[in-house]
């Protein structure tokens, strides 16, 4: 029997924009409380959000890139919060794509279709040597046994499953980078709510510990870290469709403001705000950047769906096409966070000083957006296109984070 074919973008709106609605509806309370989104991210859960991309025949949506960073960005409108939960939970099905044997690909895709989340465990703080891991793998009996502690798990709080990136060292004490995929509730897992950073306060952006937790072979990944790879530029991707889905809600929230209002300045243009032609020209300003981020980032995904197409039909992926989505992405990082950060100092001239009343919780954007701005320092993504530009200089893929020796 053939499969079916995989959904248009309209259908795929139909069912996910009821959703998106009502996590919007909630998303100023979420954040004036501070309380964890998992009503959401299980509207989302029940919704099938989280098999947009596992493939029809795998028991997915079989949504092809485009229509995932579309969905992403209307997501991020709803709350910003949301797509950076599930990052990873996205990560790790195009990192199978990507990275790992097919052979390997059906019990985790398996998963995805059924409902489960996938959460993040690989960053480390301290002053280790970069790319060093202090979470080991060591074997016991007939499996294996895992130790650490990682920060930025971000996600993991909502998560059925958490992708641990881990130092296996076997008995002879050969070493090797792995991923390990463990259960959320497995005995010696922790997962702590201490993120405290001002902005994406709902993310569950915080510490995992593992003490002792057994782990079967079978859900160790290896962990591919060389070679040009499209999952640096999807990565990012994924934060900057989150602040494409700010911009919209700045512009979603100013039009509101002002409709609403009616106080005027004496020294002012107009009989009513809406009326004034210079809160008019801040306003299309505001929609000028939604427009042009969301478009921005249709850029950088039409270079990844190009990609995956190739890679869904088993073909070779030319390394120029992996350079040119890298370099699409950093110059869209370049110009999407300060556009958008603008567009949230912008947002309050719309209202004076009632727009900075905290029932409103205007200020949420600016601080989501530095937020997810500061992920990945923009500030080495435009030398990379430059130096690229000058010297022909390929972008570094993997990097990591750590403390040089002295």
């Amino acid at each position: 029997m053939p499969l079916p074919a995989p959904p248009s973008s309209r259908q795929l709106a139909e069912r996910f924009r009821p959703v998106f609605q009502r996590i919007a509806e909630g998303a100023l309370q979420r954040e004036n409380d501070r309380a964890l989104a998992y009503d959401a991210v299980g509207w989302l859960r029940d919704a099938g959000f989280g098999a947009l991309r596992v493939p029809i025949a795998a028991g997915g949506l079989g949504a092809s890139v485009e229509q995932f960073f579309d969905l992403l960005v209307e997501l991020g409108e709803a709350d910003s919060n949301l797509p950076q939960v599930l990052r990873a939970h996205f990560g790790f099905i195009e990192r199978l794509f990507a990275e790992v044997d097919p052979g390997l690909h059906a019990p985790w895709l398996g998963r995805a279709a059924a409902g489960a989340i996938f959460g993040n465990a690989t960053t480390e703080l301290g002053h280790g040597a970069p790319g060093s891991l202090q979470t080991t793998l060591r074997r016991e009996g007939s499996g294996w046994r895992l130790d650490g502690d990682k920060f930025y798990s971000t996600g993991t709080l909502y998560a059925d499953w958490i992708g641990v990136a881990a130092q296996r060292i076997d008995d002879d004490g050969a070493s090797e980078r792995v991923l390990v995929l463990v259960p959320a509730d497995a005995e010696g897992v922790e997962r702590l709510d201490d993120w405290r950073g001002f902005g994406q306060r709902l993310s569950a952006s915080g510490t995992t510990r593992f003490r002792g937790v057994h782990t079967a072979p079978a859900n160790v990944l290896p962990s591919a870290r060389t070679g040009p790879t499209p999952m640096t530029a999807f990565f990012q991707l994924v934060h900057l469709a989150t602040l494409a889905g700010i911009a919209r809600a700045i512009e979603r929230d100013a039009v509101a403001f002002v409709q609403i209002r009616k106080r005027v300045y004496s020294h002012g243009s107009g009989n009513t705000p809406r009326e004034d032609p210079l809160v008019q020209q801040l306003i299309g300003q505001l929609a000028s950047t939604a427009f042009a981020t969301s478009a921005t980032v249709q850029a950088v995904a039409a270079g990844l769906g190009d990609i995956d197409r190739l890679r869904a039909a088993g073909q070779s992926i030319p390394v120029e096409m992996l350079v040119d989505v890298e370099l699409r992405m950093a110059k869209a990082q370049v110009v999407i966070g300060d556009a958008v950060l603008q567009s949230a100092t912008r947002l309050f001239d719309v209202g004076g000083a009632s727009a900075l009343h905290e029932d409103v919780r205007l200020d949420r954007h600016w601080r989501n957006a530095r937020t997810l701005a500061s992920h990945n320092p923009v500030i080495y993504k435009a030398r990379v296109v430059g130096d690229h530009a000058l010297n022909g200089i390929d972008p570094t893929f993997y990097w990591t984070v750590g403390a040089n020796a002295a």
